[in-house]
């Protein structure tokens, strides 16, 4: 069985991976930074994967998973937004709550119940953010989002996932009334990735700065 330090590092990796661009690997000062521990530490654990195999390096390229690496992280992303669901649907957890939760439980939960929980909520495809759930084989359903700081003005769009925030984010998003499904208006953009001035629903307008509007994924309100 895998270690938590090293089902926490594979499933960074695997996110820092997916959010980089295309082709290009993960840097050692990158992990360091999301784990906020030495760059010498992270070297270390990342030795000890190479020789088991579940990552590769490459100088001037940095690290990327092995698909022996990339299963173990999905396996953990899996039962991470299970959890996440699970929480907010069956013990009614608010979204803000469920991420610190399900980083401890996804360590001690075994496959055959996450599946079971799983199979519960209904066999569904995304967790409460909107992020897409892998299925027991890895895959996942990416849709066609875009995110908010790409919608033209006055443009009708629905809020579909939020991207890596932190709980106080969340809490934020929701005190202005920001769900999955809400209606948002873009109304002003500022320039130089300013703040943007949007519409909630019908509700008066707020103000949201530009890096997290690029967390926020929305559909056209003809494509919702």
């Amino acid at each position: 069985m895998a270690s938590k330090a090293l089902e926490d590092y594979l499933k960074i990796i695997y996110k820092l991976e997916s959010g980089s661009s295309e082709g290009k690997g993960v840097q050692t000062s990158a992990i360091a930074e999301r784990l906020a521990i030495s760059q010498a530490s992270v070297s270390n654990m990342l030795k000890k994967l190479a020789e088991q195999h579940y990552i590769e390096y490459a100088r001037y390229h940095g690290v990327s998973l092995t698909p022996a690496g990339r299963k173990i992280a999905l396996g953990m992303v899996r039962k991470h937004r299970i959890l996440e669901l699970y929480l907010v649907e069956r013990l009614g957890y608010s979204w803000d709550e469920v991420d610190e939760e399900a980083e401890v439980l996804e360590h001690s939960i075994s496959d055959k119940l996450a599946n079971r929980m799983w199979e519960d909520l209904g066999r569904p495809t995304q967790d409460p953010h909107g992020s897409p759930i892998p299925d027991v084989d890895g895959a996942m359903q990416f849709q066609d989002w875009i995110a908010l700081t790409e919608v033209d003005l006055d443009q009708s769009v629905r809020l579909r996932r939020i991207k890596n925030r932190t709980p106080e984010e969340l809490r934020y998003l929701s005190s202005i009334g920001l769900s999955t499904g809400t209606r948002i208006v873009v109304k002003n953009r500022a320039p130089a990735e300013g703040p943007l001035l949007i519409k909630v629903e019908q509700d008066q307008l707020q103000a949201i700065d530009y890096r997290m509007a690029e967390a926020l994924m929305v559909s056209k309100e003809q494509d919702a």
